[in-house]
């Protein structure tokens, strides 16, 4: 652990780190989503949210693959039961986020009309938006922890030694 003024900056580039990698990840979750999206749209006669949950399903699976083999490949592999669990946890935050991202969608389409093919895929960008922050937040915080449960506390930077007169006794 680093300790003193080094300890905040190394936490920080850990974090960008982090970040760049499920961005990384969320990119290209990003393309498949809307690559599968628009091509069901296009080659069937779907409704608009059923066509975007089998696009985000796809999505997840490879997002899954992305997260664990290279943003997360680092966290916690001990044994089947805790990658069990992980996968759980995965496929549980990832219907949270499609729950998200969807009604982003239903209501725009549905609520609003907004069912053009530019409308559907702004509104599916948007949703896909607020749900990666939330999907951020879960997978890091519940799903591919650090092994040996959550990560060390920030020590607090050492009080200044004080110079002076009255100190010398």
């Amino acid at each position: 652990m680093s300790s003193g003024r080094h300890a905040l900056p190394s936490r920080f580039g850990k974090l960008y780190r982090e970040i760049a990698k499920f961005g990384m990840v969320g990119a290209s979750g990003f393309v498949v989503n809307l690559a599968v999206f628009n091509l069901i749209r296009t080659a069937t006669e779907w409704q608009t949210v059923r066509a975007s949950v089998l696009a985000t399903v796809v999505a997840i699976l490879s997002n899954y693959l992305g997260l664990r083999y290279f943003a997360y490949r680092n966290r916690d592999e001990e044994d089947r039961g805790s990658r069990r669990k992980e996968l759980t946890l995965f496929l549980f935050f990832s219907g949270i986020g499609l729950v998200i991202e969807n009604s982003v969608l239903y209501t725009t389409t549905y609520g609003l009309g907004w069912d053009g093919t530019l409308a559907t895929n702004v509104s599916k960008f948007l949703g896909i938006g607020v749900a990666t922050l939330f999907r951020f937040w879960s997978y890091r915080t519940w799903v591919f922890r650090t092994a040996g449960s959550r990560p060390e506390p920030v020590a607090p930077y050492p009080e200044p030694a004080l110079s002076g007169s009255w100190e010398q006794g």
